[in-house]
This record gives C-alpha cells, structure tokens and sequence, in this order.
C-alpha cells in the first residue's frame, strides 16, 4: 500500500510499515513544515493513505470536503513509537479494501472505521 506519514508519526512507524513492503512517504524528511492543506493536497495527488496523529485532519475531510485515498488516525496517547507501530501493522493487515475511501481510528484495543464521504 502506498503512505504518507505526517510530521508527527514516530519513525518506528514509518520504519515498520518500510520494512511490511509498503511504500511510505515521510513529510518530515521530503517536506518539512508542510502544512495539513498540502499534505491532503499531496497525498490526493499521489493516491496515498494519510497516518498521522493530529485530529485536524478530521476537519479538513468531514467538514471542509477535502478529498484523500484514506486516513488512519493514531489515537494512542503515551505508546512509545514501537507500540505505535505494532498497532498500525496489525491496523493496516486487512489490506487496502479495509483502508481505502475511509477514515481509521486505531486507539488502545480497538481499531474504529468508517468511510470518507465522496465529493
């Protein structure tokens, strides 16, 4: 599957998706200090799945409309990068269908989905 990780995602995560065979975009080493509207922008261009863990994202795709591939949300407060990662093999382990056209929440024992609306 093809990624881009926001700023804000552990290298651990980057690492083990990298090393799962998925082609992972780092903003932090190609664009430092994009901002949320070019990274949506980039990764609709690019058909890739947005990871991060801001919230605001949320807002750019339910209420302002903005259109991506997929968003995997890390909502796991105090994990070290290699529990992030953990989490986000096992989230992302049902393959693309699972993924795409949809915003995934992966929190502390549970993973939530639901789909992106289509504008």
């Amino acid at each position: 599957m093809r990624f881009l990780a926001d700023e804000n995602v552990e290298r651990a995560v980057v690492e083990a998706l990298r090393n799962g065979g998925h082609d992972v975009l780092d903003i932090g080493a190609v664009r430092p200090g994009l901002d949320d509207e070019g990274v949506v922008r980039l990764a609709f261009r690019q058909r890739r799945i947005i990871i991060t863990n801001d919230k605001d994202f949320g807002e750019l795709l339910f209420l302002r409309g903005r259109r991506v591939p997929g968003l995997l949300l890390l909502r796991l407060p105090g994990r070290d990068g290699t529990a992030k990662a953990s989490a986000v093999i096992a989230a992302v382990a049902g393959g693309s269908t699972l993924l795409s056209g949809r915003l995934v929440v992966v929190e502390p024992g549970r993973v939530r989905s639901r789909p992106l609306r289509a504008r």
